[in-house]
């Protein structure tokens, strides 16, 4: 059968009408698809376990009749199970695991109607902020394939790029859906904490920071997948408050004249480029032409002690995820199972006491009060997303002394190395450098999304960061689609693009 030339033409709304109508089939669009990762993957390296025997076997059968009924879709290979499909999270350690179930929101994104084509690239452990684990090797940029597509959510907004699907599976602890969104071009939105499910293997990810969603060419696909995988699942510690209607029905509708703050100075410590710096100073003059009020002002806190905050409950956090990795693999991890800064990260968890790790989420969460009190006064916070355009691959690689006494670390194991390595402390400064703006909004738990505004000189993409009041979404999609009517993107093609 063949596949269905208009495809990238629509957005997966779109698709899922055409299906709606038999003006397509589901077969049709996943051979579509695939056809397309075929073509274009050998380039960009996003798609790293094909499911496209399975995709082709769900699309003949019956549709379940959710608002995206049959069109392809591709799941990041981090943090969610498809059952009996495996869950390597970029790691050699997890290379063999295959789970026995689904996680809840794979379950919803199947009840929405989407056709699972593959999983993608992502970093080990999602603990960078790009993709190039050792196991799969880089994920590239479509607008330019010598640099970064981000992370950790790289593989899926490199693919949606690219034009291989409308839409990818994300996650997001620190940035991980909003910077690959910059990075490659396209619409990325964090949800509020609690809005969408994560169990039935957690309570909550990262002390509650991570989050599922997607990435996305058009503002009312998010809001469509948002309604139909929001809400708490069994168990649940806690969920975000129940919207007032559908985020589907925000889209297109008047956001009224918002209090928009803006600013290009960094949260953490950092230099902002002055691509992004004109990215921002542009979209806050066309906000002002839109109507809204905007004026300059930035949160205060203090970066470095909240990097130091955050660095020790991702340490604390990784030394988790391997022992229990440990219980799923059915044998004990060694640092010969891991790339040298993820075993270094777990060192250092084990040398944080309770009270320790205790004190910087509490420290975190005396920061998210500090920006709560900011949004007393404003409705949007504009940012860039991140501090530079996408970095060439490898820049933030560990060299030379770094990567050598990281090595060194895991082959002794020595725990009183930790107390003069500084090297892991540099890196994460460098880490956090890339993207000042991101990671206090997971802290805070606020919604925030990452919208294709600004392309440079060099034609590279420059997303720009807008943060709602916790709860509410409804804002930032009112406030996008304004943005995606006034400044269309959809029909933007990277120069590594299938179709």
């Amino acid at each position: 059968m063949g596949g269905f030339r208009e495809y990238d033409q629509y957005d997966a709304l779109g698709l899922a009408e055409l299906v709606r109508r038999k003006e397509v089939s589901s077969l049709e669009l996943v051979e579509e698809a695939v056809s397309r990762i075929e073509k274009v993957n050998p380039q960009i390296n996003a798609v790293i376990h094909p499911m496209y025997d399975l995709a082709r076997q769900q699309a003949q059968g019956e549709l379940p009749a959710g608002p995206f009924q049959g069109v392809p879709f591709l799941l990041k290979d981090l943090l969610v199970h498809y059952a009996g499909v495996p869950t390597r999270c970029g790691s050699r350690f997890f290379k063999d695991f295959v789970p026995d179930h689904d996680s809840e929101m794979v379950r919803r994104y199947k009840a929405a109607g989407v056709i699972v084509l593959g999983k993608t690239n992502a970093p080990e452990l999602g603990l960078v902020p790009f993709t190039e684990p050792e196991l799969f090797g880089p994920t590239n940029n479509p607008w330019a394939p010598s640099r970064t597509a981000g992370g950790s959510s790289g593989g899926s907004a490199a693919a949606v790029a690219a034009r291989m699907v409308p839409m990818a599976h994300g996650n997001d602890g620190g940035g991980s859906i909003r910077i690959p969104a910059s990075c490659c071009g396209v619409f990325g939105l964090k949800p509020t904490r609690g809005r969408n499910p994560i169990g039935p293997d957690l309570g909550e990810a990262w002390q509650g920071l991570a989050i599922d969603h997607v990435l996305t060419l058009s503002v009312r696909d998010s809001a469509a997948m948002l309604d139909a995988t929001a809400g708490p699942d069994v168990g649940a510690p806690y969920f975000a408050p129940p919207p007032a209607r559908p985020f589907l029905e925000e889209v297109g509708q008047d956001p009224g004249r918002l209090r928009i703050a803006f600013t290009t100075k960094p949260l953490l410590p950092a230099a902002v480029h002055p691509d992004c710096v004109k990215g921002v100073e542009e979209t806050a003059k066309l906000l002002a032409d839109l109507g809204h009020h905007v004026e300059e002002a930035t949160p205060q806190i203090d970066g470095s002690a909240f990097a130091r905050a955050f660095l020790t409950m991702v340490c604390g956090e990784t030394q988790a995820d391997i022992e229990e990795g440990e219980k799923l693999v059915g044998r004990k991890a060694a640092s010969r199972d891991f790339e040298p800064s993820t075993w270094a990260l777990m060192l250092l968890g084990r040398q944080i006491s309770s009270g320790e790790f205790t004190r910087a989420v509490r420290t975190l969460q005396r920061f998210a009060r500090q920006i709560g009190q900011f949004f007393e006064a404003y409705d949007v916070l504009l940012t860039p997303t991140l501090s530079m355009p996408p970095f060439k691959t490898g820049a933030l690689q560990p060299k030379g002394f770094e990567a050598f006494a990281l090595k060194l670390l895991g082959s002794l194991n020595a725990g009183a190395l930790l107390n003069v390595l500084a090297g892991i402390e540099e890196l994460a400064e460098q880490v956090f450098a890339f993207i000042p703006f991101t990671p206090v909004f997971n802290v805070t738990g606020q919604p925030a999304m990452s919208v294709p505004l600004y392309w440079n000189a060099e034609g590279l993409p420059i997303g720009m960061h807008f943060v709602g009041r916790y709860g509410d979404e409804a804002t930032l999609f009112r406030l996008a689609a304004q943005l995606e009517q006034a400044r269309p993107w959809f029909d933007r093609r990277p120069p590594v693009c299938a179709g």
